[in-house]
C-alpha cells in the first residue's frame, strides 16, 4: 500500500468528533469528488466515486452517523482499477444532505459558499480541520517520503482551490496553487509543513512514520555533507602537497637545497620525505616545533622561489 493509502486508511477509522465536524468533512468530500444530478422531475441524487475503499467506507459511515442515511453502494472493476460508488438515491434524503452540508440554498438551488467568513460549516477550528481531512480523503495524495516531500489536493475550480488555500493559511501552512491540465492543484512541498498537515487531519501514526523518515534523511544528509567536506579538504591538501613537492624538486634541480636558509631547507626536506603529511604534522616534526601558519609561510616562500626560477629560465 502506498503512503497515501496508509494515511487514508488511518483517516477512515471512526472518530469521536461532533456532528458539526462530520458535516464539514462530508461537505468537503461531496464538494471535491461528488456529483449531483437532477432528473426531469426535479429529483435530486448525490453520488461520489472513488478508487479508494477506505474513502468510500468513511463517506458511507458519515452518511449513516451524521444524517441517518443508508446509501447505496456498488463496485465497478476495470483493467486499471476498481471504482467504488456511494449513492444517495432518494430525493428527500439527497436534498437534506445537500442542504445541511451547505450545498443547497433555501430556494432549492445548488450553491456552494467558498468564503470562510460566510460558510457556517467552517466557523470552528475543529470543523476546518475536518474539512481538510475530507478534502484529502476525496482527492488528496502524499508522495513516498523516502523519495520526496509532496502533498497535494486536486480541485475542479479556482474558487475551491482558493478556499482550501485560505483554510490552510489559517493554520500557517504555506500552500500554493498550480494549474495541471483542466484542474487546479493545491500543494505543499516542505516536509515540516506536511507533518503539520497530518497532525491537523488527525493522522498521528502516519505523522510519526513521516517524522522517522525525515530524521533518517536528515542524519544521512548531515553525514554526506561531512564526508563531502572532509573529502574536499583532503583533495585540497593532497593537491597542495603535490604542488609543493614539485616546487621543491624544481628548486633542488635548478638551485640546490643547500643554498636555502636553514628554516626553508628543513621544511623542504621534510615535505619531500613526507608528501602526505599535513601542515600540523610537518610543524610537529620541526625542531623547535612550528605552527600550521609558520609551516605554510615557509612553503609559500619556497613556491614563490620556484616560480621566480621558472620565469628566469623562460627569459
Amino acid at each position: 500500500m502506498s503512503f497515501s493509502g496508509e494515511i487514508k486508511e488511518e483517516l477512515s477509522r471512526p472518530t469521536s468528533n461532533g456532528r458539526h465536524c462530520k458535516l464539514a468533512e462530508t461537505a468537503a468530500i461531496i464538494s471535491l469528488c461528488g456529483k449531483i444530478t437532477i432528473t426531469e422531475n426535479f429529483q435530486y441524487c448525490v453520488k461520489i466515486q472513488t478508487e479508494n475503499l477506505p474513502v468510500a467506507r468513511k463517506y458511507f459511515t458519515l452518511l449513516r452517523k451524521a444524517f441517518n442515511i443508508k446509501a447505496e453502494t456498488s463496485v465497478r472493476k476495470s483493467r486499471e482499477a476498481r471504482s467504488y460508488f456511494v449513492v444517495v438515491q432518494k430525493d428527500k434524503e439527497a436534498r437534506r444532505l445537500l442542504r445541511e452540508t451547505g450545498l443547497l440554498d433555501k430556494d432549492g438551488n445548488i450553491h456552494e459558499c467558498m468564503s470562510l467568513v460566510h460558510n457556517q460549516l467552517l466557523r470552528q477550528v475543529c470543523c476546518r480541520r475536518a474539512f481538510i481531512r475530507g478534502a484529502f480523503l476525496a482527492v488528496g495524495s502524499v508522495s513516498d517520503p523516502t523519495k520526496s516531500y509532496h502533498f497535494e489536493i486536486v480541485c475542479t475550480s479556482i474558487e475551491k482551490a482558493e478556499q482550501l488555500c485560505e483554510i490552510l493559511t489559517d493554520f500557517e501552512v504555506d500552500a500554493k496553487i498550480v494549474k495541471r491540465k483542466k484542474h487546479l492543484v493545491v500543494y505543499v512541498k516542505e516536509g515540516s509543513q506536511i507533518v503539520k498537515l497530518l497532525g491537523l487531519m488527525g493522522a498521528s501514526v502516519s505523522l510519526m512514520q513521516l517524522e522517522n523518515v525525515r530524521i533518517v534523511k536528515e542524519m544521512r544528509n548531515q553525514v554526506n555533507r561531512k564526508v563531502n567536506c572532509e573529502t574536499a579538504n583532503l583533495n585540497k591538501t593532497v593537491s597542495a602537497a603535490v604542488r609543493q613537492v614539485e616546487d621543491i624538486r624544481y628548486i633542488e634541480d635548478h638551485l640546490g637545497l643547500d643554498r636555502l636558509s636553514e628554516s626553508l631547507k628543513e621544511v623542504a626536506r621534510l615535505r619531500l620525505g613526507h608528501p602526505d603529511a599535513s601542515l600540523k604534522e610537518l610543524g610537529d616534526m620541526l625542531s623547535p616545533k612550528v605552527g600550521k601558519s609558520g609551516v605554510n609561510h615557509r612553503l609559500r616562500k619556497l613556491s614563490l622561489m620556484a616560480e621566480r626560477l621558472r620565469k628566469g629560465k623562460e627569459e
